[in-house]
């Protein structure tokens, strides 16, 4: 079952808020719900990959070993992007399901260093109050 959190339509940008400082503190991180698109160098920072096998070794095979191990679901070979693995509620597998606050916040990858400033609708963010449990 879901933590308590406010519903919020992340596939609809044109229904989220306009992003003001402060609002993660109460936000059910309805963002980390959505796919995230990596890089190798934020694999790396992740210490999903060493920095040696980075380096040396085919993304594809960095890509299959990631997906055996359900750390990744996806892997578009064109541009060596690889998509995060969620859990069956939807949540990125870094985020708490009890705090909902991400579990590696000083390793996690760009695309959520840079949001809400690049994304689906730049300077706005699906957020949702987070309701805690009595």
């Amino acid at each position: 079952m879901k933590s308590p959190t406010s519903i919020v339509d992340v596939d609809r940008p044109d229904s989220w808020s306009r992003y003001r400082a402060g609002m993660c503190d109460t936000c059910a991180a309805n963002c980390c719900t959505m796919p995230v698109e990596v890089k190798l160098p934020d694999l790396v920072r992740l210490e999903l990959v060493d920095a040696f096998e980075a380096e040396h070794e085919d993304p594809k095979k960095i890509a299959k070993r990631l997906s055996k191990a359900g750390l990744i679901e996806h892997f578009n070979f064109k541009n060596s992007i690889f998509t995060l693995s969620r859990r069956a509620s939807g949540d990125c597998q870094f985020l708490d399901a009890i705090t909902r606050r991400c579990t590696v916040y000083e390793k996690r990858p760009n695309t959520c260093r840079l949001h809400p400033q690049v994304g689906p609708r730049p300077g706005h963010c699906p957020y949702g109050l987070l309701i805690k449990k009595r």
